[in-house]
């Protein structure tokens, strides 16, 4: 058993992103204004811990390494993309509290097969730039129903009075087939309805968000689970926490077919402006070839 960590009164934030395409590390958008505003924003914490979407696997797994690699998880972008490095140290012992929390639950140790996917450093990479805070990853287990990720992101609730700012990074609607690159900053019309319908249920219930696979819309603005269950987990935590109100940190859409909607939890959102909004990826990357 790890050793025991004392717990503050002041709970660290929360929050999920709608990370979108890799390109936004290297680009300044109304979007990347607003994960550095939230960077801004938070008290320094004693580690970041990021369920992203780009780490679905068959297992429940928390990364143990005390240097975590920059992962380049895609192909078809510019070499710039492929040259980014995030080296922020890892937090092994991290892998051991959770645990802990989380029992009965079992989640393992991943001593070397991940680090840091662009799920999470290209959100990073503009919120705490310097890279000097810990970052651990929880992987997503794919062979798990929608209550389990609702529930395991409730049981890391204790982990924000730890000085773990827990984050979620996908896109509550992430269809790639979808893509028009046309429209850039657009969404065509059943995105904008899952994702108010989505936006309504997190602000008002979040525990009810796992019951969004019923929606009229789920399948056409969820073709695959990976990147809207990082909000479930967010949703979790919002739950468990009824005096914290979620709000909308940034909305918005790209390519017609994602959202860009961001939310946190236990803080007042900081003001970010206005501005362009998504990157222009550019048809050399076409939808089947790339990983946003």
């Amino acid at each position: 058993m790890p050793e025991e960590i004392p717990t503050t009164e002041q709970l660290m934030p929360a929050a999920f992103f709608g990370h979108g395409s890799p390109m936004n590390a290297l680009e300044s958008n109304r979007y990347t204004a607003s994960w550095q505003a939230f960077g801004r924003s938070v008290p320094r914490p004693r580690c970041i811990l990021v369920i992203s979407a780009h780490w679905y696997v068959n297992a429940t797994a928390v990364t143990a390494m005390p240097r975590p690699r920059t992962i380049h998880d895609f192909y078809g972008f510019p070499r710039a993309l492929f040259e980014v490095d995030y080296p922020a140290p890892g937090l092994p012992e991290l892998a051991g509290e959770i645990s802990e929390i989380v029992k009965p639950t079992w989640v393992g140790a991943d001593a070397d097969s991940w680090g840091i996917d662009h799920g999470t450093w290209s959100v990073l990479v503009h919120a705490f730039p310097d890279a000097s805070i810990p970052v651990v990853q929880l992987s997503i287990n794919a062979d798990r129903p929608f209550d389990y990720h609702l529930e395991l992101g409730a049981k890391l609730a204790p982990l924000r009075a730890r000085g773990v700012l827990v984050v979620g990074s996908g896109n509550v609607v992430h269809n790639l087939r979808g893509l028009n690159w046309a429209m850039v900053d657009g969404g065509f019309e059943w995105a904008q309805r899952f994702d108010s319908d989505a936006q309504e249920r997190m602000l008002t219930d979040p525990t009810g968000f796992a019951a969004l696979d019923a929606h009229p819309d789920y399948r056409t603005a969820v073709p695959t689970p990976d990147h809207f269950l990082p909000a479930l987990y967010f949703a979790g935590l919002a739950g468990a926490a009824p005096a914290d109100r979620p709000e909308v940190l940034i909305g918005g859409y790209a390519y017609g077919s994602l959202s860009m909607t961001a939310y946190t939890l236990g803080m007042a959102c900081p003001s970010t402006g206005e501005g362009a909004g998504s990157p222009a990826v550019g048809t050399q990357a076409p939808p089947e070839s790339s990983n946003l």
